[in-house]
Formats: structure tokens, sequence, C-alpha cells
């Protein structure tokens, strides 16, 4: 199943809360007026786009409209798709191209991180990477425990240590046995504590550290991984982790279980921070790259958008 197949499958739920909405709104309108406008906004806010989001939605569909001259409700669903693939801007892939590059991989805990570090190993390693996992979230042992695992089915290796242990200490080892394997990519699963932002932050500050030292002029990312179930919940997640460290990139799991797909909109429009991967089923190889025109089209029952 390609990626179209499987993000359409996966955002049936999303599709049903917000294209069957719109769909019996443009079918009870014979004309675009502020009545229209009023109930558009109301189907977008309660799809867990964000009043904000929403509101810039809106915004620019007044603006197109009185462009296009459309009158025509029907029309709406394509000028939607339009404009949301044009607020998520161009597909933003990983940067990956020094050997080895580097991917920091935070998330509170239940959102799917560990999870998401082995299905993103497999799909790397299928397209040839040499990657090579580092557990350095030491907080929990059930997490060194589980990357291991995932480490066995993506056939890839897992540079670990005991649960307490210092996360710096095994990104560094991790580095060195990266460097001696000529590991193309090395990803470590790190902290997601919320709870105590200051040590967070030193935490990373200090994994950051190390890879500086050891791996200058490496490619690096920090990916981010949100649950799409938890909604708006999860757009202020992203806000705090941004507040404390880079993040480069979101992984959005677990999209096909929820009707809430629209944070997508709401977490680049409101903080800037694409989506680059989203989950949208249980298997290995249900990570997939994220694309923001299937991604539209998934939302309105396939429709074209340009």
């Amino acid at each position: 199943m390609g990626f179209f197949s499987k993000i359409k499958s996966g955002l049936n739920k999303t599709r049903n809360t917000i294209s069957s909405k719109v769909t019996s709104l443009v079918n009870s309108f014979t004309k675009i007026d502020e009545d229209f406008m009023e109930e558009l906004l109301e189907i977008l806010v309660s799809s867990d786009i964000g009043f904000k989001t929403s509101n810039d939605i809106c915004e620019r569909l007044r603006a197109k409209i009185k462009e296009v001259g459309t009158t025509d409700p029907k029309e709406i669903k394509q000028l939607l798709g339009n404009i949301i693939v044009d607020m998520l801007g161009s597909d933003m892939g990983l940067k990956l191209e020094t050997k080895p590059a580097i991917i920091l991989v935070i998330g509170v805990n239940g959102v799917g991180k560990t999870t998401s570090i082995g299905k993103l190993a497999a799909l790397l390693a299928a397209s040839g990477k040499k990657v090579v996992l580092g557990a350095a979230d030491t907080f929990r042992a059930a997490a060194i425990e589980q990357l291991e695992i995932w480490g066995n089915r993506a056939g890839v290796p897992v540079i670990k240590s005991t649960q307490g242990a210092d996360p710096a200490s095994v990104v560094f080892d991790t580095i060195a046995s990266a460097k001696a394997r000529g590991a193309d990519v090395i990803i470590c699963d790190t902290a997601g504590r919320l709870h105590n932002k200051k040590d967070l932050m030193e935490e990373l500050a200090k994994i950051n550290r190390v890879i500086e030292r050891e791996l200058p002029d490496a490619d690096k990312e920090s990916l981010l991984v949100l649950d799409a179930a938890t909604g708006q919940n999860a757009v202020n997640q992203a806000r705090e982790f941004k507040n404390v460290t880079d993040i480069t990139g979101i992984i959005l799991t677990k999209l096909d279980g929820t009707a809430k797909g629209g944070i997508v909109i709401a977490i680049h429009n409101e903080l800037s921070i694409p989506v680059k991967y989203v989950g949208v089923g249980e298997g290995k190889d249900d990570l997939q790259p994220f694309s923001a025109k299937e991604f539209a089209e998934g939302i309105f029952d396939g429709g074209d958008v340009e």
C-alpha cells in the first residue's frame, strides 16, 4: 500500500469529522455569506485545528474567494485543501547527508516514542542506510528493553547502558560505535520528561555538547514525537518542548486512530515546526514520510488539491 493509500485510510476518522461536516455545510447553503463562514469556522475549531489556525484559514479563504470571484459553496472544499497545503508549506524530509548523521528523538511517555524510533530505523535500513540506535532514555528500564526489541526487528544494533546511567555517556558510546561500524545514521532515544524543565534542559544540553564535540560537522535532526489522539494537548506539548530545545521536526503517531488529525495544521501554523513523519498503523512499515498535498486530499475525500 503506497503512502496516499495509507494516509487516506489513516485519516478516516479525521475525514469523517472535517469533510463530512464541510460537505453538509456546502449542501445547506446556496451562497457564501457571513453565516456560512461562521459555521465553517465552528467546524474547523471543533476538528482540533484550534481557534487561531481555524481563523487564519477562514481569513485566507475570504481573500481567495474575493480573488477568484466564486460564489458557489461547492467550490469551497478544493479552496480549503489548497489553503491547507499552502499553510503546511514544502514537504521537508530528514537531512542526513553526512556520514554519520544523527537524530535525537524526544517525547513524553506514552506517545509512541520508542516505537517510532524502531519504525524509523526499519525505514532507513530498508532504504540502504546502516543504522545504529542509542538507548539514551535511561530513566525507564522498559524504554531500553523496548528499544532492543525494535532494534532486533529492524536488524540494527542498539547501544545501551543500565537504568539510571548518564544519557550523555550513552550518546558518546553510541557515536563511538557508529564510527567504528561505518554507520550512516545514529538514532538516539533521549529524555522526554516535562515535569522538570530545568533537568530536561540540562540533560539535552549535555547531550548536545557531546555531539558537538564528537560530530561537529554532522547533520543533526531533533524530532519530537506527539500523539495525534491528544489533539490540542499535543500542540501544547510541542510548544513546551520548543521552549526548552530546538526541534527540527515532528513525528505524529496514532493518526489512524483519531479524529484529531487537524492538529497537523495547527502545529505548523502556530509553531512553525514541520511534521516530517506520521504513524498510520501498528506495522513496522506504517511510519510514513509526511506529504502536505496527500494529507489535504486525505481529509477531503481524496479530492484533487492543486
